[in-house]
């Protein structure tokens, strides 16, 4: 089992740029309308690029892996609950119950799943096809519903050309389906672009705890306190259920799932709510609290699944 440093070693970088972000914004020194225009930034620019170029790298067989039929259920569970809850107990909108299903069931896989795995683990690898599932399956469906709102069948057929991070990950998955590698020069820009991505919608992410919420009270506490229960005890335990239940994994393959199923809710639920405009406050505050949370779950887990 690791000890308790390394483990929190990865998740200083999320804390140290959200406060950056939150002390800019109480500086005023970005002005009033950074928030809007870094998460504009990310979503258009810096995501696109980064998804681009890790899925023309990635092949695309990685996805056919056994250990993935737990991690995808724990995420269809975990995304289902988050959606009804949204929907029976708390009245949202279409829009807002894709964000309920994607606080619940989508994992901070890259920038905070890379260093929890090769600090638990010794192995970062099943890092590349849980980022293919949930970019070539679940941001599609989650980008899709987002979108429903601009009516007509014009707008439904266009929407990978009108959504960057759509039309990124299609190009990038037939890059990499027909191993055509793009030049050094689109290698290296996309590199510079991408690598803006995580630590700006950090900082954007950090921006807008300045703002007050647009929900007060109780409820908007038990909404977000639904959603991290879904993402941290829901979504790993079904993980474990069938991994070790149904498809009996070795231990090693059985604490990777687990651990993976166990990350807190990745960032691009705030980027994509703040581009749409539907439920900003709640997916900041389902990030947030989430990762805060996770920092208990994750060690559970390598504690109780982790070699003696």
């Amino acid at each position: 089992m690791p000890s308790p440093h390394p483990l929190l070693s990865g998740f200083a970088p999320i804390w140290a740029l959200t406060g950056v972000g939150y002390l800019l914004g109480r500086g005023g020194l970005l002005g009033e309308q950074a928030e809007q225009a870094l998460n504009r930034f990310v979503f258009h620019a810096a995501m696109p690029a980064a998804l681009f170029l890790m899925i023309a790298r990635t092949p695309l067989d990685r996805f056919a892996n056994p250990s993935m039929a737990a991690f995808v259920a724990g995420t269809v569970v975990a995304g289902g609950l988050g959606l009804l809850v949204s929907h029976r107990l708390f009245g949202r909108a279409v829009p807002e119950r894709a964000l309920g299903a994607m606080a619940a069931g989508y994992v901070n896989s890259a920038n905070l799943g890379i260093p929890v795995a090769t600090q638990v683990l010794g192995d970062a690898s099943f890092v590349g096809p849980v980022v293919l599932f949930q970019i070539l399956v679940v941001t599609p469906a989650v980008l899709t519903v987002l979108d429903s709102g601009r009516a007509g069948l014009r707008a439904a057929l266009t929407l990978p050309l009108r959504n960057p991070i759509l039309l990124a990950v299609g190009l990038g998955a037939a890059l990499s389906a027909t191993g055509w590698r793009p030049p050094a020069e689109l290698n290296r820009s996309c590199e510079l672009l991408g690598g803006a991505a995580v630590p700006t919608a950090l900082v954007a992410l950090g921006l807008s705890l300045c703002h007050p919420p647009a929900v007060t009270g109780a409820s908007r506490y038990l909404e977000v306190g639904a959603a991290v229960a879904l993402k941290t005890l829901v979504q790993p335990l079904t993980a474990w259920a069938v991994g070790a239940l149904v498809l009996d994994l070795p231990p090693h393959q059985l604490l990777t799932v687990v651990l993976f199923s166990a990350l807190p809710t990745a960032q691009n639920a705030f980027t994509y709510a703040r581009e749409y405009g539907h439920g900003a406050a709640f997916a900041r505050d389902a990030v947030l609290a989430s990762t805060l949370v996770s920092m208990a779950t994750l060690s559970l887990v390598a504690w109780a699944l982790g070699p003696a």
